[in-house]
């Protein structure tokens, strides 16, 4: 007989974190972190919460797009290392949910035994497809309903925060994707997140027709079907928490070519010191000086016995 995933309770300092910046903060900004050097990055430079981006991940990890080609497996994996890379809470994709209710508990409870303070959760068909990309599928708004009424039973922390993403803008129009977030939020999600609007006049109707619900804006970048707009602006509206996905990703991949397109040409990147940062400046951020303060109380003891 097979066993389903048991339903556990459970604390989860993260999460609660997470509360209580979203009670206390009147919009909270989650930079992207494709990887555990990313994410340590975010807390340095004084965020609150990081993000785990699944569009960088794909791109990171496996050099893959945004499509649904990684598992959830490799999903939780990369949120685990990023969890335990810093002390803010992580906010993770989690696509799909990877497969009908029953799997979303399992998907709920990794990402949560993982550490993970709140994930999101879209109402696309899997194999998915970033939000920005042409070709989306939805599955049924009453399919998606079930999702969301799994995860929320599924929760071992009551404060693990629950997003339910709605793909339905660039599938079935700007109303139905209104309709489709009203239904999530009563089905139990904490927090709606409308993907890829089009123009200034839907992101200002989102908030609008959704008063009173917990909001996330994705600040997609530019190139992305979403205009650009400023943090004032999100905060004016009312939507809570921006998630900023790819910005880190894609300065990265912007400053990594001009550095080879350097290289090419000179073989070594002399005429690009001033892009890089100094050996011993690197060698500290990652935690070198503590390394060596504990060889000499435990290895260097160890060698003179």
């Amino acid at each position: 007989m097979i066993s389903l995933p048991r339903i556990l309770k459970g604390k989860n300092p993260g999460a609660s974190k997470l509360r209580e910046l979203l009670e206390t903060r009147d919009i909270i900004i989650a930079p992207g972190a494709y990887d555990a050097l990313s994410a340590r990055l975010v807390e340095a430079a004084g965020f609150e919460a990081v993000y785990m981006t699944g569009f960088g991940t794909a791109a990171s990890m496996f050099g893959y797009p945004d499509v649904g080609l990684l598992t959830m497996t490799e999903m939780v994996d990369n949120a685990k290392r990023i969890v335990e890379a810093v002390n803010i809470p992580v906010i993770a994709d989690a696509d799909t949910g990877y497969g009908n209710p029953i799997n979303v508990i399992r998907t709920v409870q990794e990402y949560e035994k993982a550490g993970v303070a709140g994930i999101h959760i879209e109402d696309q068909v899997f194999p998915k497809k970033c939000g920005h990309l042409t070709g989306k599928e939805l599955i049924p708004m009453e399919e998606m309903i079930e999702k969301i009424k799994a995860a929320k039973d599924a929760k071992r922390d009551p404060n693990f925060l629950l997003i339910a993403r709605t793909d339905a803008i660039a599938v079935e129009g700007f109303e139905k994707a209104i309709e489709r977030a009203r239904e999530y939020y009563k089905a139990g999600a904490d927090m709606i997140f409308v993907e890829a609007p089009e123009n200034m006049e839907q992101i200002e109707g989102i908030p609008r027709e959704l008063k009173g619900i917990p909001l996330l804006f994705n600040w997609s970048g530019p190139g992305s079907k979403t205009p650009l707009v400023d943090i004032n602006t999100l905060r004016r509206l009312g939507y809570k928490l921006v998630i900023v996905p790819v910005a880190t990703l894609f300065t990265a991949f912007k400053a990594i070519r001009e550095m080879l397109e350097i290289m090419i040409l000179d073989g070594v990147p002399l005429k690009a010191i001033d892009k890089m940062v100094d050996f011993k400046e690197f060698v500290s951020f990652i935690g070198v000086p503590e390394v060596q303060e504990l060889e000499k109380k435990y290895v260097a003891k160890s060698k003179s016995k």
